[in-house]
């Protein structure tokens, strides 16, 4: 397969910098599958530079989806703006700013010229996180193009749009006993949905998408343990920051919590694509080969 040679290629120029010895040591790791497995995953983190690809795409997810929710809120109004606000975690100072701003200027906040260039730009989000998911699945390096506006319109109207549903969901979910188990299924299922359906429009289909389920898996369980912590640090963290630095330590915040939510979106999405291409048992079953080589012999 291209994407196991390409795999390869990368990880064997990775061993070619380390000193003999240690090549030797790794070589033997890679003959059983833990080693494999995390050899294989931090030589595509170091291949993707995983650290400062996260710093851009939190950047553009700061960028991006919070000027929708903006947009959002002025469609709803300042009445059901609170769901919105609660989504973000926003400090009450940063509310009431945002209150007096949608009351004062009501629906005419964004003009139609206004909400077609808050989603045209919104859409970089979209296209930094193709070039990710392209640098992860070795992909040739997307073309931007006229067509593929629609997906990155869809992802980053997706992306803003579960950051509300997930929570209120959650909520919902918390009401049914008993609520601490139903509320991480439904946070376990979104974020599964999200992770699958996010690279698969990004890409065009390019990775099939039973090879996306293991890392948005992974991604969904990882938020399992991120999701309340946020909630017990990033209330805190904005309320001070407010206090002490205004509007730039609250946006100096939020990017610090984006940077955690995007490197975990990119670490696990390297995971399952080192697990889905594995040439192991686990690998062949996750990319079906097992069913297709049982369908060839049936068919001859």
């Amino acid at each position: 397969m291209r994407e196991d040679t390409a795999g390869e290629a990368a990880l064997a120029e990775v061993l070619e910098r380390m000193p003999l010895r240690v090549q030797r040591v790794l070589v033997r790791l890679l003959h059983r599958w833990p080693g494999r497995v995390a050899l294989r995953s931090a030589a595509s983190c170091i291949r993707i530079e995983v650290f400062d690809r996260s710093m851009t795409i939190a950047a553009q997810f700061f960028t991006s989806v919070f000027p929708i929710l903006i947009l959002l809120a002025s469609i709803l109004g300042a009445a059901d703006s609170g769901a919105i606000a609660d989504a973000v975690d926003m400090p009450d100072e940063s509310r009431e700013v945002l209150d007096e701003a949608l009351e004062q200027a009501g629906g005419s906040t964004f003009g139609v010229v206004g909400a077609l260039i808050v989603l045209a730009s919104a859409t970089s989000l979209s296209r930094a996180l193709t070039r990710a998911f392209a640098a992860i699945w070795l992909l040739p390096r997307p073309k931007s193009s006229l067509r593929s506006a629609w997906r990155w319109l869809a992802v980053v109207v997706s992306l803003a749009l579960s950051l509300v549903v997930v929570r209120a969901l959650s909520q919902y979910a918390a009401a049914v006993p008993p609520s601490g188990v139903w509320q991480r299924v439904v946070a376990l299922c979104l974020d599964t949905a999200i992770m699958v359906l996010v690279p698969w429009l990004l890409l065009s289909g390019a990775v099939g998408l039973r090879r996306l389920v293991p890392g948005a898996l992974l991604f969904a369980a990882v938020m399992l343990a991120v999701r309340p912590a946020s909630a017990l640090w990033l209330p805190r963290a904005l309320d001070v920051s407010a206090e002490r630095y205004g509007s730039i330590g609250v946006a100096f915040t939020y990017l610090a919590w984006l940077y955690v939510v995007a490197f975990c979106v990119l670490v696990t999405a390297v995971l399952g694509q080192v697990l889905a291409m594995d040439p192991g048992w686990l690998g062949r079953r996750i990319r079906g080969d097992r069913e297709q080589e049982e369908a060839r012999v049936e068919v001859a």
